[in-house]
């Protein structure tokens, strides 16, 4: 997993937001992959209650998708702008990754048919990144049971997130498959704090990574 930042970039031109001065927390064990939850009072309206699927975490940067934030489009009416015949549920829609990289599609899907693991990233066991247009090609023509199609990706620059943990902007959690395709979207965030034993609605930022 480790060439996804940095493939995805260089596909788009793409430069991370700039941050020169290293993180506090910047030799800290890494967040990917792993769940970031924003704390209750992250007021940006891009990362608001959000959960982020962590992809990479590295010196250079950070990269990840917001997994709880679908969007009006369906997946039918991208599909056909890119020329995919989709050959799944009508009502199946697009999900928002983040206010970056606006144009680079993610599948995130739960087991499939094709097990063979060079035409996928496995992120933990049973949850699976496909990205290549081939890949997206076969998916569309027999879509798993559990799938995600994201646009868009949230990135950090060196040392960003590491000062945002620092300031404890965020909590961190294991990724889990059932989370992630069969928690509502609306009640994700709960959920993900739960997860790890906590009440959101108890909790006040405080200094320190979680």
């Amino acid at each position: 997993m480790g060439e996804i930042m940095r493939e995805s970039a260089d596909s788009l031109g793409y430069v991370a937001h700039a941050n020169e001065k290293p993180g506090f927390f910047s030799e800290m064990a890494r967040t990917a992959p792993g769940l970031l939850i924003a704390m209750p009072d992250l007021s940006d309206p891009n990362f608001h209650k959000s959960v982020v699927l962590m992809l990479e975490h590295s010196a250079e940067g950070a990269l990840g998708l917001v997994i709880n934030r679908p969007t009006p489009i369906r997946i039918e009416t991208v599909f056909d702008a890119l020329e995919l015949e989709w050959r799944g549920e009508p009502d199946v829609v697009v999900w928002t990754g983040g206010p970056v990289m606006r144009e680079v599609g993610w599948i995130l899907h739960g087991p499939s048919e094709d097990t063979n693991l060079e035409n996928k990233t496995q992120i933990v066991p049973d949850l699976f990144l496909s990205t290549t247009s081939e890949r997206m090609r076969q998916i569309a023509l027999k879509p798993p049971e559990q799938m995600r199609f994201i646009l868009g990706a949230a990135g950090w620059g060196p040392g960003q997130l590491e000062n945002e943990l620092g300031e404890g902007a965020w909590m961190t959690a294991e990724p889990q498959r059932q989370l992630i395709f069969d928690t509502p979207c609306e009640e994700m965030w709960d959920a993900a704090f739960k997860s790890i034993g906590i009440d959101p609605m108890l909790l006040r930022r405080v200094d320190g990574v979680h």
